[in-house]
């Protein structure tokens, strides 16, 4: 899939980092998807939001800790002031629109299809948003890329557009079947431990579904791609919340348990973390010791989790 993807953003003049912001994303958020409207459907809001919520955790520190470790990933100026506060808004109108309680003094809180409406125009925003800065011209850190021997990391082989587009639907059909297998066998698991479905959700669910991320990731890492790398991330994070939670709560309304209000100032502190250790140290890169340290965050916040119950 990336190598398909980086095929087309070359012949058709689209950047690396709208094609993971966009197509990638897309097909790798197609777990969460599936996870989180069956399980809506199913009532099993625990499962539909601790996946979206514990995903974009994983997203985070597990997936970009990994990425980074495996090579220095260089963050360009357009992730860093645009996208990631994006998924900033993300977290803070999700976590408006979910507390009614809070914030209404209704209860229980839920996500309504009013809320799942809201969150899909959001979403629609996004996406025009995406399109409209592939026009614009892209800086290219060259001191940094220099720094860290990038040279040669965007020649970008191409393929026809038939093959290019066959990799890419292979591709998102292994993701999304791989995707599927995983967390069917990890649900079973762990209800014959008897864990709570809050916890399936945060935990071997999220994990379960955001083993494509890290597959695309790391691949894209290893290639020298870092804007797919870092692109898929982000855009995976906004698309869970505004579409994958959009579409389960248009589906059918999600019940808010306020435990998970934790986890969602979690995620809102690790997206700030993230935007200050591309600030400081190595200025935008995330280097192999920040990805180490992402990693451990995200094995203290399991430990957390576990400890929770």
């Amino acid at each position: 899939m990336i190598d398909g993807s980086s095929s087309i953003a070359k012949k058709f003049n689209i950047s690396s980092l709208v094609i993971g912001l966009t197509i990638v994303a897309f097909g790798t958020s197609a777990p969460e998807l599936i996870v989180s409207a069956v399980a809506a459907l199913k009532g099993s809001t625990g499962i539909a939001l601790g996946n979206i919520i514990g995903s974009n955790i994983a997203n985070t520190l597990l997936v970009l800790g990994i990425a980074a470790i495996i090579y220095p990933l260089i963050v360009k100026k357009d992730i860093v002031n645009k996208q990631i506060p994006f998924s900033l808004l993300a977290i803070v109108a999700v976590g408006i629109l979910i507390n009614d309680f809070l914030i209404d003094y209704v209860s229980p809180s839920s996500l309504t299809r009013i809320d799942g409406l809201i969150l899909i125009l959001f979403f629609s925003i996004f996406i025009y948003y995406t399109f409209s800065i592939s026009k614009a011209k892209e800086g290219v850190l060259e001191g940094i890329k220099e720094d860290y021997r990038l040279s040669g990391s965007d020649e970008i082989k191409t393929y026809n557009n038939f093959v290019s587009i066959g990799m890419i639907i292979a591709g998102l059909v292994g993701l999304f079947l791989g995707g599927r297998w995983v967390v069917n066998g990890a649900i079973d698991m762990a209800k014959f431990f008897g864990m709570s479905e809050i916890l399936i959700g945060l935990t071997i669910v999220a994990v379960g579904t955001s083993l494509p991320e890290l597959a695309a990731s790391a691949m894209a890492a290893k290639k020298g791609q870092a804007d797919m790398a870092i692109g898929n991330v982000v855009g995976s994070n906004i698309f869970n919340l505004f579409w994958v939670l959009g579409v389960s709560a248009i589906i059918n309304p999600i019940t808010y348990n306020l435990v998970l209000n934790i986890d969602m100032l979690i995620l809102l502190a690790i997206t700030i973390l993230l935007l200050f250790l591309i600030y400081t140290g190595k200025r935008n890169v995330l280097t192999k010791k920040e990805g180490i340290t992402l990693l451990v965050l995200y094995i203290c916040y399991l430990i957390f989790l576990v400890s929770r119950g």
